[in-house]
């Protein structure tokens, strides 16, 4: 069976949590790679999700490098759309911030 790789990079503004990760990510650009497999029986290209991994640094003074998570993809979107709305109430503070009051 030929799995089907996918990468894309994810950026946060703010430190972020996922479910299956212990600590708050920093805000930064992660690595995400998906994976998946082709649905047999199917009169069309079609696949499945397999699985989705975020790819994490080292804690501060840990051993290892990096290392690789398996989340939800769901539970990713969802942190990603909180993310851009707390950029978007940042932008518009600041916004109201610079504008003179009478």
């Amino acid at each position: 069976m030929t799995m089907r790789t996918s990468h894309k990079t994810v950026t946060f503004a703010q430190p972020f949590s996922l479910n299956g990760i212990d600590e708050v990510q920093a805000a930064g650009t992660y690595t995400v790679e998906t994976n998946e497999e082709p649905l047999q029986g199917v009169s069309f290209p079609a696949y499945r999700r397999m699985e989705t991994l975020i790819f994490l640094p080292s804690p501060p003074g840990g051993a290892r490098v990096e290392r690789v998570v398996k989340i939800d993809p769901l539970a990713l979107e969802a942190a990603q759309k909180k993310d851009a709305s707390i950029a978007a109430l940042e932008g518009a503070r600041h916004a109201m911030a610079g504008v003179a009051r009478p």
